[in-house]
């Protein structure tokens, strides 16, 4: 799963959530820790207000929690969502050999490829999660569309 600290760098790169059924997400702050929230149309719903999108929560009394503001919360992107977002840049996802240990005692990595358009070679962004690789890479070419051209 897409590590919080990625997840708010992506918010803060300007990546904007628009709530749908199966988004997994926290709720920013100390109150719920880590705890990972999925909406759902039976226990998690999004309420779109002209102030703006509400989580309504349904029945879930043992968070003593009826409702919070989307942007109170951190979306978790998943996997799929990453790849989607980035679109004609996405090239390859592999699994490739790595230092420190991952499943089974393999040393293993995610290796996510990308190109810009006109750029000539791929760019490689490594980590033990896939999300994660694939986070790594839509910031990078959100920072990349940021920067003027020298």
């Amino acid at each position: 799963m897409l590590s919080i600290d990625l997840a708010r760098r992506l918010r803060r790169s300007g990546l904007r959530w628009r709530p749908r059924p199966g988004d997994r997400f926290v709720i920013d702050g100390d109150a719920f820790g880590d705890e990972v929230f999925i909406l759902s149309d039976m226990t998690i719903e999004a309420h779109e207000h002209p102030t703006g999108t509400v989580l309504g929560f349904n029945g879930t009394t043992e968070w003593a929690l009826d409702s919070v503001a989307a942007d109170d919360s951190l979306w978790l992107p998943r996997e799929d969502q990453l790849r989607d977002l980035l679109g004609r840049a996405f090239r390859s996802l592999s699994r490739v050999p790595a230092l420190g240990e991952g499943l089974d005692g393999e040393t293993v990595a995610y290796d996510v490829r990308t190109r810009r358009p006109g750029a000539e070679n791929d760019e490689s962004h490594l980590s033990g999660d896939p999300e994660d690789a694939y986070a790594l890479s839509l910031l990078s070419f959100i920072d990349a569309s940021l920067t003027p051209d020298d």
